[in-house]
């Protein structure tokens, strides 16, 4: 999504592009490696779709450029891997943004509920503008390149209690990842939000030490949280987003033409990826709806009710948070809606 050089993503036509493609493999017998570092399994949209990319960037490139894809933590958990990217132990990683904000920031603005459109083109078009293109520059002073930025699903809302309105999350407990902006959230609902291990929050539904939690459905199907809790609400209230990020090191080491070609690779697969992705949400649906638990859908009005309630607090907290330049990132934000 984002390249290192001024002429920027979008600027190349067809015709020269081919042209460089052609001259490619001639100009550039060195071939270039880059390991990719994930955490999720070889099943899943992300690895997939990084399978994908790596397909074309060899093809595109006569085979100067390979990708090895690393699924499921076998290169560290993502600290590990982030860290590595940084150092030029590991050429790229693609992460979960709610794991960097401990690392970038500004990233965490994609915590704040209801940031992204609902809907999909109008979700993407943001990552591919202005607003996409900021958040990757602020990758930059951190000493990694922002590559590309991809969808990975929405959070949605469990419980143990009812959840029959906005009114019903009051004096409830969720758990959270340590986000302020998270538990900002909460708050504004009248709930309160406890940071827990993510390891531990099956236990802690099934004991009680929280009433409910907010992760995607494929996830709340995955990991089984739909058997120790009773009620779900389909609100899609937080994005699940991933960030591409590579060394700095090895992807200047690359030949400008290849970086428009990895650039492309990326945005090219986005639409089989969120088809991809679609379908393994519903399948989820599927499952959690044989079980006992009962599953309601947020209408429209409810969501612009949740988005009233909770967006004003949580961008409160990001800006405390990330200050100037999370403020910086808002104004693209807001100039782009």
């Amino acid at each position: 999504m984002k390249t290192n050089f001024s002429i920027g993503r979008h600027t190349f036509s067809a015709l020269a592009l081919s042209a460089l493609a052609l001259t490619s493999t001639a100009a550039y017998a060195q071939e270039y490696t880059a390991r990719i570092g994930h955490l999720e399994s070889a099943q899943q949209s992300r690895h997939i779709h990084l399978e994908m990319v790596a397909d074309l960037v060899k093809e595109r490139t006569g085979g100067a450029v390979e990708f090895q894809i690393f699924p499921q933590a076998q290169l560290g958990n993502q600290r590990v891997m982030t860290e590595g990217v940084q150092l030029g132990t590991l050429e790229a990683t693609v992460a979960p943004a709610a794991f960097l904000g401990g690392f970038n920031a500004a990233v965490s603005v994609l915590d704040i509920p209801y940031l992204m459109p609902a809907d999909t083109a109008e979700a993407q078009a943001l990552r591919e503008g202005p607003f996409g293109d900021a958040l990757l520059d602020t990758f930059t002073s951190k000493g990694v390149v922002g590559v590309a930025w991809w969808p990975n699903g929405m959070k949605n809302f469990t419980s143990n209690n009812p959840l029959d309105d906005i009114a019903a999350f009051a004096d409830q407990k969720f758990r959270v990842m340590d986000s302020n902006i998270l538990i900002e959230q909460f708050n504004a609902l009248g709930a309160s939000a406890i940071a827990l291990p993510f390891s531990e929050l099956y236990t802690s539904l099934q004991t009680g030490v929280v009433d409910g939690q907010e992760n995607p459905l494929d996830t709340i199907q995955r990991m089984k949280f739909f058997e120790v809790q009773d009620y779900l609400v389909i609100s899609e209230h937080g994005a699940m987003e991933d960030i591409v990020l590579f060394n700095p090191t090895w992807w200047e080491s690359l030949p400008a033409d290849y970086q428009v070609i990895i650039n492309d690779a990326f945005d090219e697969v986005v639409p089989a990826l969120i088809e991809h992705k679609a379908k393994s949400v519903q399948a989820a649906l599927d499952v959690i709806s044989e079980s006992d638990i009962n599953i309601r859908v947020a209408s429209p009005e409810e969501r612009a009710a949740f988005r009233e309630a909770m967006y004003d607090a949580s961008l409160a907290a990001y800006i405390d948070r990330a200050g100037d330049s999370g403020q910086a990132l808002i104004d693209v934000y807001t100039a782009n809606q």
